[in-house]
């Protein structure tokens, strides 16, 4: 896992082999090193245990470095900055990349299951619908997927965020807070999600599902999408047929997620069949997942919670045709 200070000497170390060209000179002979960004969910932590990119790019000299991440806000910090090339995240973290004006690209998307979010509470507590958080502590990492679902399912109670106290939590932070009962409620994705839900001490108000659709993006540092076009479009053709393949034999799936994550193959097996879930669905950004995305940056706007008006299309790669 990938704290902040460790994303800090990331950036540096970026910044310093931008003062070095011949170094990086020097290695271009025997190929790039592809840095990834990844959280242990989806096609890309099967990749990860597969090798299935290293075996892509084994006869063109390739090298994937991998950096692991809980959330997907410091993951884009990194690609923004240079620091890493590649990484894949939910829905929310690329609006305040873009906003903060950080180099990076929607290279791909996928569809997530529509209960990839949950709103959790105690098993006991005294909430039994949405309204009863109201001046009640909620946490969800702010700049997060999370952070959109908690918005939308308030919005569907008739609540905003200024009804409730929000709490800033990464996933294990939130976790914990939960468990000792220093939040009320807490808003988070699956894995997450499908291991507290799993305790019988856990009541789940709502899903996702019905409340928005789940997309997920990949996405690539506008410099190195520039210079390597073929090779992220390489990487987003290998992520859709490691996806193709692991829907198609789902039993291995869980099995191999479950030795990844370290979540039992049984709570696994859960977040693999909810609802739509479809790992294969990965593809370049289609117009679907980008009017989504753009509607997603006005909501967002209005709230005041990113400062600027965002089109999204003018960070959409759009590879050209060979």
């Amino acid at each position: 896992m990938i704290t902040r200070r460790r994303i800090l000497g990331l950036i540096g170390a970026a910044a310093s082999v931008a003062l070095l060209p011949e170094v990086r000179g020097a290695s271009a002979a025997t190929g790039p090193t592809l840095r990834i960004g990844w959280q242990k969910f989806g096609v890309v932590a099967l990749a990860k245990s597969t090798g299935a990119l290293e075996k892509r790019f084994a006869d063109k000299g390739v090298t994937i470095e991998w950096n692991e991440f809980t959330s997907g806000p410091p993951i884009l910090e990194a690609v923004g900055a240079g620091a890493l090339d590649f990484g894949i995240t939910g829905d929310v973290p690329p609006l305040f990349a873009q906003a903060a004006g950080g180099d990076l690209l929607y290279v791909g998307a996928y569809k997530g299951p529509a209960a990839f979010h949950g709103l959790l509470v105690k098993k006991d507590a005294p909430y039994q619908k949405i309204e009863d958080l109201k001046g009640k502590k909620v946490a969800y990492k702010r700049g997060s997927s999370a952070h959109n679902f908690a918005i939308k399912a308030l919005r569907k109670a008739g609540l905003t965020v200024s009804d409730i106290t929000e709490v800033d939590l990464a996933p294990p932070d939130a976790a914990a807070a939960f468990k000792n009962g220093s939040i009320d409620a807490w808003a988070i994705w699956d894995p997450f999600f499908a291991v507290t839900e799993a305790d019988p001490e856990t009541r789940v108000l709502t899903t996702s599902e019905g409340i928005l659709d789940n997309w997920g993006y990949f996405l690539g540092n506008g410099a190195f999408t520039a210079k390597n076009p073929e090779l992220i479009a390489e990487v987003i053709d290998e992520l859709a047929k490691v996806g193709a393949a692991a829907q198609g034999n789902l039993d291995g799936t869980v099995k191999s997620l479950s030795q990844i994550t370290g979540v039992p193959a049984a709570i696994t097996r859960v977040t693999l069949t909810r609802s739509q879930a479809d790992l294969g669905k990965v593809s370049l950004v289609p117009d679907e997942a980008l009017a989504y995305q753009q509607a997603l940056a006005d909501d967002f706007y209005s709230l005041g919670i990113v400062p600027k008006k965002l089109n999204v299309s003018d960070i959409v790669w759009h590879p050209k045709a060979s």
